[in-house]
């Protein structure tokens, strides 16, 4: 049985955790309010590390993050921090863990304004993901328009580790995005551009 055809980036792997993650997540659009939480903060973690690195760490994750529950993740005080910070499985970086936090105050505001989070992430795109010809082997963008500007609007509302490349590896994972490349097996039908 011959080899599904995937992402450049996805291809020849020999990690069956990334290929899950590419042939089951990467571009499925997501309107799941603890996975869109959970994306958020494992590409703020991911930022400097492979993404290899944080798959591999996000059971771990989860289950120090209380599931990615936003409520729970929000009151996270400063004991509960030091404890994170000596969790091996986790990245054990300080600006990170504390970004969660206030990651999660701020979701949780947004939530407050717009009903949810998933209304407002989506309202940036009409509610259609952004589906892009990607030829075989092209690059992908580091960051676009659209990454700056729902990275620049969560800053204001007070996110962090929320750059224009981590949000557009962000609108990647939860499907506001779909760059899979046309002859990926997960390339889409109906193609829309920017």
């Amino acid at each position: 049985m011959a080899e599904k055809k995937r992402c450049s980036w996805a291809s020849g792997l020999d990690d069956p955790e990334y290929i899950r993650y590419h042939d089951e997540e990467w571009g499925r659009p997501s309107h799941d309010e603890r996975h869109l939480f959970e994306m958020l903060i494992l590409e703020g973690a991911q930022a400097g590390l492979s993404w290899s690195t944080i798959l591999h760490k996000r059971a771990n994750y989860r289950k120090a993050f209380a599931g990615f529950d936003p409520n729970k993740v929000a009151r996270f005080d400063s004991k509960r921090r030091a404890v994170l910070m000596k969790d091996a499985g986790i990245v054990r970086n300080r600006l990170k863990i504390e970004s969660s936090v206030t990651n999660a105050q701020a979701f949780l505001q947004i939530q407050k304004e717009f009903g949810s989070f998933d209304t407002y992430l989506w309202a940036f795109v009409d509610g259609k993901p952004i589906v892009d010809v990607r030829s075989p082997g092209e690059r992908l963008p580091a960051s676009t328009a659209l990454s700056d500007r729902i990275s620049k609007d969560l800053k204001k509302r007070g996110f962090r580790f929320v750059g224009t490349t981590i949000i557009y590896a962000f609108l990647q994972a939860v499907g506001v995005v779909n760059d899979h490349g046309k002859d990926c097996f997960l390339a889409p039908k109906a193609r829309k551009t920017r």
